[in-house]
């Protein structure tokens, strides 16, 4: 593997502390999700895929695979190929006969590559996949808006008080599939930067792959923890089979104070696993869907 490799700083990661935690950060620590979804995402997607015919229906199924369903905070090239095969099948969509971008190079190209960034997909469109060229205009459109409209969101109530009480104890790293440039300015301007020792975004590689690097064969796997408020951060978790504490969409406040007076003292005392792990994760998993609350239809590729 290479220096020039976005994941080295993961794998060169070296153990300071005793305990390992990873952290998610958009709807996890920030209550950005709504704010970047809903008005940064969305109108992009509708204008970059010409979608505005079936905008009504575009705008939910968007906010659907990406603050209330099961594919909660994907990745963003993953959550565009959710959302496009979702409108495919939208009757109403159908109704208006509004033409849906094709998605199977997108598909192809997000199943072979674990690294979904701009810098990746720009080698891939280099390469010859032009069809995939679309996807970047609307990404960096995506993160225009963002540095633009997103400013001054805060950690939730009790985040910092958490990072403080963890600090002493574990190295800490931001896990998550935001580009880093975002993670590092949003990081930085609520002064929590210093909690933890790297950010890690999209572009060192899945979360999955974060924790592997940076955590797996360097701690007792007892001993690394990972804090998300999504599916794809359990999944990530339970991948490399290390503990989980969930921020239940919604109930993000009592997540964390449940975290502060209980998880994390657990967590150190070694009493996590088991029942306590077991009751939170039904919680979480009862609070998120897997299907749509409209009524679809089958369409024949």
């Amino acid at each position: 593997m290479t220096l020039t490799d976005p994941a080295q700083p993961l794998r060169d990661f070296v153990p300071r502390k005793k305990f390992f935690i990873g952290i998610d950060s958009d709807g996890c620590v920030f209550d950005s999700m709504e704010i970047k979804q809903k008005e940064c995402f969305t109108p992009m997607f509708i204008k970059h895929f010409h979608l505005q015919a079936a905008s009504k229906y575009a705008r939910q199924t968007w906010e659907f695979v990406n603050l209330y369903s099961k594919n909660r905070g994907c990745n963003r090239f993953h959550a565009l190929a959710f959302t496009l095969g979702l409108l495919r099948r939208r009757p109403e969509v159908l109704a208006r006969q509004v033409a849906i971008f094709d998605g199977a190079p997108l598909e192809q190209w997000t199943a072979r590559e674990s690294k979904l960034s701009e810098s990746t997909l720009a080698a891939e469109i280099k390469a010859g996949h032009q069809e995939l060229a679309p996807l970047m205009d609307w990404s960096k459109a995506v993160n225009a808006a963002v540095a633009d409209i997103v400013h001054g969101v805060p950690p939730f109530p009790l985040v910092r008080e958490c990072l403080e009480k963890l600090a002493p104890e574990a190295d800490a790293l931001v896990i998550s599939q935001t580009p880093g440039d975002a993670l590092r300015r949003e990081w930085a301007e609520h002064d929590l930067e210093k909690y933890v020792r790297l950010i890690a975004g999209q572009e060192m590689g899945s979360k999955s792959e974060h924790l592997k690097f940076a955590a797996v064969d360097k701690y007792p796997r007892e001993n690394i923890l990972m804090i998300g408020d999504a599916p794809g951060d359990h999944k990530a978790a339970k991948a490399n089979s290390v503990l989980f504490f969930p921020i239940v969409p919604h109930h993000e406040e009592d997540s964390w104070k449940e975290l502060f007076e209980h998880g994390l003292d657990r967590f150190f005392a070694g009493t996590f696993a088991g029942e306590y792990e077991k009751r939170l994760f039904a919680e979480f998993d009862a609070s998120l869907p897997a299907t749509p609350p409209w009524k679809e239809v089958a369409v024949s590729s």
